[in-house]
């Protein structure tokens, strides 16, 4: 079975992952793909139409700026 067969012919995607607007659009579509759908970065880069490398990056610097975030808010909390 190829890979276009196993996906979806749409995906909805929940607007509340752009709420964060630290996020690009592309960061965020990644981020909920990958963590919420168990998507492999392959099968994001082929629905978008996107190379791997891109997908991959986009997700790398989603996961930075949440960790950014995480720590800018403890500091603050303290």
């Amino acid at each position: 079975m190829s890979l276009i067969a196993k996906q979806p012919k749409s995906l909805a995607l929940p607007t509340s992952i752009f709420r964060d607007r630290e996020l690009s659009v592309l960061e965020a579509i990644a981020e909920y793909l990958k963590d919420k759908k168990n998507m492999r970065y392959s099968e994001i880069a082929q629905l978008l139409n996107r190379d791997d490398r891109t997908i991959w990056t986009s997700y790398k610097r989603a996961k930075e700026k949440r960790a950014k975030e995480k720590i800018v808010k403890e500091e603050n909390a303290n």
